[in-house]
């Protein structure tokens, strides 16, 4: 896509430090860490036996975290029965919504089939769970099928509670102004036009996220910076008021990239509003209502991207899996260990991805982490070793802050900035970091799934 900024043109050496490379410089510098890494990953898997475990291990849902367990599985437990469960016969490339949603891409850029990424020794059964029963140790599918398993990989992703908004439901998005990228791809192409027709007609524009745990809490400063952006490059830019409403006080958890946002913000003239929660929609006469310390408060909206809070799917709920106590008890998120991936209770299960209740780790880079961690530690446990492999919380962002740059964030438990690569700057706006979320992400991706990456 072409750069609208000239200012961002591809002869402007990126500001990171000491080093400044060339675009030339800066892409085999990519391209030869990439090699580099995957060669690490491909030495380190030979480094590490095979197990001849004849185990049944189940993984309960197909996405980026399943199917990337059921990869790595399906290659070290050569003798093993691996089971995935998931009705999706579609394969979602979630971190592409922003860009569907911004008009970047098109909804067919971020759907592909599960199929295509399934080991062929693994058997799927195309339907959902319906009920986990760890002290059994089998799952009910929503068929009614019972499956018994030696060990389990919780994979299922989250629940989008959007009816936890009054006034609000999932149908909604695309009408009355209401904006949501989160819900599918679909839902992002349609907040794609409503964002052009925003880009139109102008008035108040509103963003935010929800008080609840979520994925990719990066997402909603995207959309809020590619809104302002386009209404800019478009020349409608004095024509729209823009309002993020942050949960807190702040709009990024790691302290240095909440200063650089709220920088940013306020050169773009996005006006935050602190400690604002949205309540209740009224999509007729387009007001909102947010929670606030000093009670609720109204807004009109011509434009909203509506976040919904989000928890654990119902058969978690249901189930005892979930936190008993403590701050993920209340959306049920599961209860495993933050550093190896195991459940506190139940040892032979194993969570990866979204569902997980960890400080971070709610992004499809979390997964690549995630995945080896919780493998490696349960083959371990099969073979009577004590677990080796651990998370240290690590998650990345993207931060697009315009069509053509952005930063690459990347983090890990206490919030410190771990960037892969030294030539660029996480704090930098670059169009280095562009080409890595809108060119590098999603074949990188792919080969997570399959297990090489």
């Amino acid at each position: 896509m072409r750069n609208n900024h000239p200012e961002n043109n591809a002869s402007k050496q990126v500001d990171s430090g000491s080093f400044a490379p060339t675009r030339r410089q800066a892409l085999f510098g990519l391209a030869a860490a990439g090699a580099a890494s995957g060669f690490a990953l491909n030495a380190s898997r030979e480094a590490n036996a095979q197990s001849a475990a004849q185990a049944h291990v189940v993984i309960a849902g197909a996405g980026a975290g399943g199917l990337t367990a059921a990869s790595q599985l399906s290659r070290r437990m050569p003798n093993a029965r691996i089971t995935i469960i998931d009705r999706q016969e579609r394969h979602y490339f979630q971190p592409g919504y922003t860009l569907v949603g911004s008009g970047v891409w098109n909804e067919g850029q971020v759907i592909d089939s599960t199929e295509r990424f399934l080991p062929r020794n693994v058997d799927w059964v195309r339907a959902d769970i319906a009920e986990f029963d760890p002290d059994g140790d089998r799952v009910v599918t929503s068929t009614g099928q019972e499956i018994a398993y030696d060990y389990l990989v919780v994979a299922t992703g989250l629940h989008l509670d959007y009816e936890a908004v009054e006034g609000m439901e999932r149908s909604l998005i695309g009408s009355n102004g209401i904006a949501s990228i989160y819900a599918g791809p679909a839902e992002a192409a349609a907040s794609w036009q409503l964002m052009e027709a925003f880009i139109e007609s102008g008035g108040q524009g509103h963003f935010g996220r929800p008080a609840s745990e979520m994925k990719c809490a990066g997402a909603p400063l995207k959309f809020a910076l590619l809104t302002e952006d386009r209404l800019t490059t478009r020349g409608r830019r004095s024509g729209a008021e823009l309002y993020y409403h942050a949960h807190n006080q702040g709009l990024f958890a790691v302290p240095p990239v909440n200063d650089k946002v709220k920088e940013i913000f306020d050169d773009r003239g996005i006006a935050a509003r602190w400690e604002h929660v949205i309540h209740a929609i009224d999509p007729g006469n387009r007001r909102v209502t947010y929670r606030t310390p000093d009670g609720l408060t109204e807004f009109d909206y011509d434009f909203i991207h509506l976040i919904p809070p989000m928890r654990a799917p119902d058969a978690v709920v249901d189930s005892p899996l979930g936190w008993q106590d403590g701050p993920y008890a209340a959306d049920s998120w599961l209860e495993v260990d933050m550093y190896t991936m195991q459940h506190r209770r139940y040892p032979n299960i194993f969570g990866i991805g979204d569902i997980n209740g960890v400080p971070k780790g709610k992004t499809a880079a979390s997964v690549k982490w995630q995945a080896p961690v919780a493998v490696a530690n349960l083959i371990d446990m099969i073979e009577g070793r004590e677990m080796s492999a651990r998370y240290n919380g690590y998650t990345s962002c993207p931060l697009v802050t315009r069509v053509g740059t952005a930063m690459l964030v990347e983090f890990d438990y206490d919030n410190n900035l771990t960037p892969s690569f030294p030539f660029i700057d996480p704090l930098t706006e670059s169009w280095i970091s562009w080409v890595i979320e809108e060119k590098a992400l999603k074949p990188t991706y792919h080969a997570m799934l399959r297990g090489y990456a």
